[in-house]
């Protein structure tokens, strides 16, 4: 397998078999993982499906696209994506050609601890039962840790408590212990779950409480990834305006975020279009993500962006982000679902962190797209032909009719159904003619 490089030129203009030849060149994929990416076998069967979750009737398909142009860490990797929204694979694949510009991303991760919690409610003296319950960690440790013999000799397991208490709350007050478990390579949900479980009784016991909730969470804070890239300004520059104008109209975007939760929700929208349909692709919570992600955006008090951008002293544009990515490569769907190892398999991941890393990147580079897109076009332009493409679908447009359709109505820009079907009417009466006069 030569030096894998994720600069597939011209991959847009080819048709979807085409593609996948040029995936397969790329990673040494076997025929069978293609198989199950192109899904033409039904790469989920209902029989498999109905294993998955409850009253199964059947299985629903997304479109899968490859993001092109990813360097990471130095390594060049193509992005298998599922999701239903256009522009977001391209966008993603255009930023990350921008960022290969300036020797494309960075990014790193802290170890996969995620928190447990045991809710004590009743607990009479609750500074006194805090200290009990630290002056016996090792204790609720060794119970916890024998719940997964697996887990510790991964190296992984409970590592650590922490002891809250709320003394408010609409039902009273409670004390809360968190128990700080390195999941390894696993998302970690039920290794969590089943060791908080385990040490309630002993918890009840130390505090004179009762447990009600003992649950993950998934403000999963101390297991964050995170990603940096600098674009030279150059890179930037298009259509007579100069990179400096649109780094501008780019901080320009980014402050607005800082400042407005109405925009940071957006805008934090815009970072997710990049990392949820990585997740969908490999069988990941993509739920979980999602509420670390926008409850870490408002751990000050005010919900604001989660990406950080800025120019450097060299003018170049640099941005950051830093956030909760709690995913998994082994246990879950990822392990039932035969496309999501094909696609774990395409990234050339065999742990979680380099799993996350991938995605903080691949969250950057959207964020990065959808601004520069506002900063520079208004994000309406690029959305309109790929609006009117399936406009223009809908109202049974096939082939060469689609394009013709679609730049009638960008031109006119009225893009609508009722339109659409004007024009097709049109042509389809024009070509008609042309038939019965030859």
């Amino acid at each position: 397998m030569g030096m894998r490089n994720s600069r597939l030129s011209g991959f847009y203009q080819l048709n979807p078999l085409e593609r996948l030849d040029a995936v397969k060149s790329f990673d040494g994929l076997t025929d069978e993982d293609l198989r199950q990416l192109h899904g033409g076998n039904g790469a989920l069967t209902v029989e498999r499906a109905d294993k998955m979750i409850e009253n199964v009737i059947g299985t629903f398909n997304l479109p899968i696209g490859i993001a092109t142009n990813f360097c990471i860490n130095g390594r060049d990797v193509l992005i298998p994506m599922v999701v239903e929204e256009p522009s977001i694979v391209a966008g993603a694949s255009y930023a990350a050609k921008l960022v290969r510009d300036g020797g494309g991303f960075h990014a790193d991760s802290t170890p996969p601890l995620m928190i447990g919690q045991v809710q004590l409610v009743g607990v009479a003296d609750p500074h006194r039962a805090r200290l009990e319950i630290l002056a016996q960690r090792h204790v609720i440790l060794a119970l916890a840790n024998r719940q997964s013999g697996s887990l510790v000799a991964l190296g992984g397991g409970a590592q650590d408590i922490e002891v809250r208490f709320f003394d408010t709350s609409p039902m009273g007050p409670m004390l809360v212990v968190h128990l700080m478990i390195d999941c390894r390579d696993a998302m970690g949900a039920n290794a969590i779950n089943t060791m908080a479980e385990a040490v309630a009784p002993l918890l009840e016991e130390l505090s004179g409480g009762r447990a009600y909730l003992r649950i993950l969470s998934n403000l999963s804070d101390r297991r964050l990834a995170r990603a940096r890239a600098i674009v030279p300004a150059q890179s930037l520059a298009r259509d007579g305006l100069s990179g400096d104008e649109v780094i501008e109209g780019i901080l320009w975007a980014h402050a607005f975020a800082v400042v407005d939760p109405y925009r940071a929700a957006t805008h934090n929208k815009g970072i997710l279009n990049g990392i949820d349909p990585i997740l969908i692709a490999t069988g990941n919570d993509w739920r979980a993500v999602e509420a670390g992600a926008h409850a870490y955006a408002a751990r000050s008090g005010q919900y604001t962006s989660l990406s950080h951008w800025e120019r450097d002293a060299q003018g170049n544009l640099v941005g950051t982000l830093e956030m909760p990515l709690a995913v998994g490569v082994v246990g879950g769907a990822t392990k039932v679902h035969p496309a999501a190892q094909a696609a774990l398999k395409l990234l050339g991941v065999t742990h979680a962190h380099e799993l996350a890393e991938i995605c903080v990147c691949a969250g950057l580079a959207s964020n990065l797209a959808a601004m520069r897109a506002l900063a520079t076009e208004g994000i309406q332009r690029g959305h309109m032909s790929l609006h009117a493409r399936q406009i223009a679908m809908a109202a049974g447009a096939h082939g060469h009719e689609i394009d013709d359709i679609v730049a009638r109505m960008v031109e006119e820009r009225v893009i609508k159904p009722g339109r659409a079907s004007e024009l097709l009417a049109e042509l389809r009466n024009t070509t008609h003619v042309v038939a019965i006069r030859s």
